[in-house]
């Protein structure tokens, strides 16, 4: 009788979670190619083809990480960025501006309103990928630090990052 083969498992650690991107591309085309190259990279991928639909998407589940194009119908990336960056609830989620408009005054205009890294079009897919992967590291990096600033003494939270204190679970 032949001993029963068990499912070889791996820890956790060798096997991160997938960061979920989220795509805001108007051109269908472009969608594709970013989904098939980034899908094959290991992220997961939500596209949106509007500002409005980005918005959305960013209530219903926020991403690790949004590449948004700047010219889009209704909304534009710019105002995404902004607003994106005004609430609390994804104010930290990395942006990528990946766009055409690639003069001295767009690139300083979105990485002012809060983008993280700002890459023309046309673009080569593996630099592409290259910073995506060190703007989800920096973003790692940044909340591990931030919870190792936070103090907790009993009911008492100190958040010297966020300049706040919270008592049970409360803004004091």
């Amino acid at each position: 009788m032949k001993a029963k083969s068990r499912p070889v498992t791996t820890p956790a650690a060798e096997h991160p979670p997938r960061a979920k991107l989220l795509v805001v591309e108007d051109e269908t085309d472009l969608q594709e190619v970013l989904r098939h190259n980034l899908t094959r990279e290991g992220f997961s991928i939500r596209l949106a083809s509007t500002g409005e639909q980005a918005l959305q998407a960013l209530r219903q589940d926020p991403p690790d990480l949004i590449l948004l194009d700047v010219m889009l119908p209704g909304t534009d990336g710019l105002d995404v960025c902004r607003l994106c960056r005004s609430d609390p609830a994804t104010a930290s989620i990395p942006i990528i501006m990946l766009t055409a408009k690639g003069e001295e005054a767009d690139v300083v205009t979105g990485l002012e309103l809060g983008a993280d890294d700002y890459i023309t079009k046309p673009f080569s897919a593996r630099v592409l990928i290259a910073r995506i992967k060190v703007a989800l590291r920096r973003q790692s990096r940044n909340e591990t630090e931030d919870e190792d600033s936070l103090v907790q003494v009993g009911q008492v939270a100190i958040d010297p990052l966020r300049h706040e204190v919270r008592v049970a679970g409360a803004a004091a």
